[in-house]
C-alpha cells in the first residue's frame, strides 16, 4: 500500500531533482529516501524518476503520479488546518438554530461583536420552534441551538446564560399603571402565542393558569399580539428582553411588571453531550450574557 510518506519523498525529489539534497530536506539519510522511492516505483508498476550519476529526471507518468500527490498532500495539509482552527475560538463555521421569541431580540445585540471580534467565523443562523430545534441539535443538522427553559431538552446539555420575566401588555386605558398579579388579568382578553411555541407554556406557568379553555386570541408571533394590543383587542405578555423592541414607541400600549416570582424564562445554548468544542460553546455563553448585561441597564 502506498503511503504518505512515500509520496513526501517522491515529491522531495522531484522538488530538488537531487537525491540527497531531497534526504536531506526530508531529515532521514539517503538510502532510505532511495529506498522508500523504489518501493514505490514497485509497488505502482512504472518509474517515477529516471536516475544517473549527475542528475535526476522526472518520467512523463512520473509527472502525472507527482500532481496527484500535491493534490493529496494539500488535502493532508487543510485537514491539519482544520484541527488547528480548532484552537481559534469562533474559527469555523457555526450552525445555530434559534427560537423566534428570543432570535429578534438578542441576534441584533451579538452579531456585531461576533462579527468583529470573530472575522473567521462563518455562521449560519436557523430559526424554529423548540422541538424542531431540539431534534436538529440530536440529528446533528445543527451545533447548537438557543432556546427557553423549561423545556425537555431530550438528554441535550444545556448552558444557560441569562434569566428574565414577563411584561403584562395591554391597551393604554388599562387602570393598571405600574404592576399586576396573575390573579389580576382578565383571561377573557389574554392573547397568546399558539400551539409550539414555548412561551406560551412559560406564560400560563408565571401566571398559573392550568385550564385548556380557548384564549381571546392566538398568533405566530409577538409583533402581532403587540400590535392587536395596540387596536385595543386584548392583552397578552412578553419577555423582558423584547419589550424595548415591541412597545417603546407605541403611544397606545401599556407596559406593566408582572408582580409574580420570577424568573419566568431561562436562556440557555443547548448541545450534545458528544459535542467536541465546548470552549466555544463557553465563549458564546459569555458573549450573550454579557451584551444582555449592557443592554438591560440602557
Amino acid at each position: 500500500m502506498i503511503s504518505i510518506k512515500q509520496l513526501h519523498y517522491a515529491l522531495a525529489v522531484a522538488r530538488r531533482l537531487h537525491f540527497k539534497k531531497a534526504a536531506d530536506d526530508c531529515f532521514v539519510s539517503p538510502s532510505t529516501l532511495s529506498n522508500a522511492i523504489t518501493e514505490l516505483e514497485n509497488q505502482i508498476g512504472f518509474k517515477i524518476f529516471e536516475r544517473t550519476n549527475k542528475k535526476v529526471l522526472v518520467t512523463k507518468l512520473g509527472e502525472e503520479l507527482l500532481e496527484k500527490a500535491k493534490q493529496i498532500q494539500f488535502q493532508i495539509e487543510d485537514i491539519n488546518k482544520l484541527g488547528e482552527t480548532q484552537k481559534i475560538p469562533l474559527s469555523t463555521s457555526l450552525k445555530i438554530g434559534i427560537i423566534p421569541t428570543i432570535g429578534p431580540y438578542l441576534l441584533p445585540l451579538v452579531l456585531p461583536k461576533l462579527k468583529h471580534d470573530y472575522p473567521k467565523l462563518h455562521l449560519r443562523v436557523i430559526e424554529g420552534q423548540s422541538s424542531a430545534l431540539v431534534k436538529k441539535v440530536l440529528n446533528g443538522d445543527l451545533d447548537l441551538a438557543v432556546l427557553a427553559l423549561p423545556y425537555d431538552l431530550d438528554g441535550l446539555l444545556a448552558f444557560r446564560f441569562w434569566e428574565e420575566n414577563f411584561y403584562y401588555v395591554t391597551y393604554k386605558n388599562n387602570k393598571h399603571k405600574i404592576s399586576i398579579k396573575a390573579k389580576e388579568i382578565n383571561r377573557s382578553e389574554l392573547m397568546l402565542l399558539d400551539d409550539g411555541h414555548c412561551l406560551k407554556n412559560h406564560v400560563l406557568a408565571a401566571c398559573k393558569i392550568n385550564d385548556k379553555k380557548p384564549f381571546s386570541m392566538e398568533a405566530s408571533s409577538l409583533t402581532t399580539l403587540v400590535q392587536l394590543v395596540a387596536n385595543n383587542m386584548g392583552s397578552t405578555l412578553v419577555p423582558h428582553m423584547s419589550i424595548k423592541h415591541l412597545t417603546n414607541t407605541n403611544p397606545l400600549i401599556n407596559t406593566l411588571t408582572l408582580n409574580e416570582p420570577g424568573p419566568h424564562r431561562e436562556l440557555a445554548i443547548i448541545v450534545r453531550p458528544t459535542y467536541s468544542n465546548t470552549e466555544n460553546v463557553l465563549l458564546l455563553k459569555e458573549i450573550f450574557r454579557s451584551e444582555l448585561e449592557k443592554y438591560s441597564k440602557q
